[in-house]
């Protein structure tokens, strides 16, 4: 199949082993009951497998809704996916599985989600400065409002927060941002990237005048604890987001994102090659 005939949101790609894997939000289980992630495998970016389960939902899980925003890393030899996940009666959370192969089967690696029992949280990304892995993800607009961009750090086998949790920034200080239908702000999406000049970005999607766009903000400091200031232009404003950016195997930089952002089976997959600038924001489509 095509890219664009796989209806999933929050797609994340991994190239592994000469084959690029996607992941992502089944399109058809958002809202309702949910029974697992799929992931799909190609060899050149057009052409796609069928969905493969790469997580199925054991009988005793804890959650039963919500799998959203699978990503998957290589880290010291094992296959990490971090989800999110909820239930009716425990917050949305992100917590981290494990596996041998990026095919799968994954099985959960953390007690839990990660993310702090009492918040509302979800799209934990994964970034490892100086030999420290971090997972940044999003406390919830809709359980304060103003949604926040968070990190904490991880232990080494990635199964457990190893500190605090620290706010990163809040979506309202984000130019012009602010969700219009549900009076919030929203922190949707975060994936870090350092360019060739060592500049470390943050991609990350949330709401202004336009819709639904794909905002750029970047370390002052050059490390994931900031300050992080925002790029007054987005990286795209097409009504699409929650992307990430991979190297495909040519060395071409690309983006992808779920497009357009309306729920109900219409959100398709979209990759675009990509080029660094000196100038904010700091990428732009080829």
């Amino acid at each position: 199949m095509k890219a664009h005939d796989i209806n999933i949101r929050d797609p994340f790609i991994l190239l592994d082993g000469g084959k690029y894997y996607l992941y992502g939000s089944r399109g058809q289980e958002l809202w309702g009951a949910c029974t697992g992630l799929d992931v799909y495998v190609s060899e050149d970016l057009m052409e796609w497998s069928a969905p493969i389960p790469a997580f199925e939902r054991p009988a005793d899980f804890w959650a039963d809704r919500n799998f959203w925003a699978p990503e998957v890393h290589r880290y010291n030899g094992k296959y990490y996916m971090l989800a999110t996940f909820k239930s009716e009666s425990r917050h949305r959370g992100t917590q981290i599985l494990r596996a041998d192969s990026p095919l799968g089967p994954f099985l959960p690696h953390s007690d839990g989600p990660v993310t702090p029992q009492d918040w509302s949280c979800l799209d934990g990304t994964l970034y490892v400065e100086d030999g420290v892995p971090y997972m940044i993800f999003c406390h919830e607009w809709s359980q304060i409002r103003d949604g926040e961009m968070c990190c904490v750090p991880l232990t080494a086998d990635l199964s457990a927060p190893a500190g605090e949790v620290r706010i990163l920034f809040k979506a309202s200080s984000l130019p012009s941002g602010s969700d219009r239908v549900n009076d919030g702000f929203i922190t949707d999406g975060p994936f870090l990237y350092r360019t060739k000049s060592g500049r470390l970005l943050m991609i990350w999607s949330s709401f202004d005048e336009t819709g639904y766009v794909e905002a750029v903000s970047f370390s002052e400091s050059g490390s994931v604890l900031g300050p992080w200031r925002h790029c007054e232009t987005p990286l795209s404003a097409e009504d699409g987001g929650h992307g990430m950016l991979f190297t495909d195997k040519s060395g071409t930089l690309r983006f992808t994102m779920h497009s357009p952002n309306h729920p109900r089976c219409a959100e398709r997959v979209r990759i675009f090659p990509m080029r660094e600038t000196e100038a904010e924001p700091f990428l732009e489509f080829m």
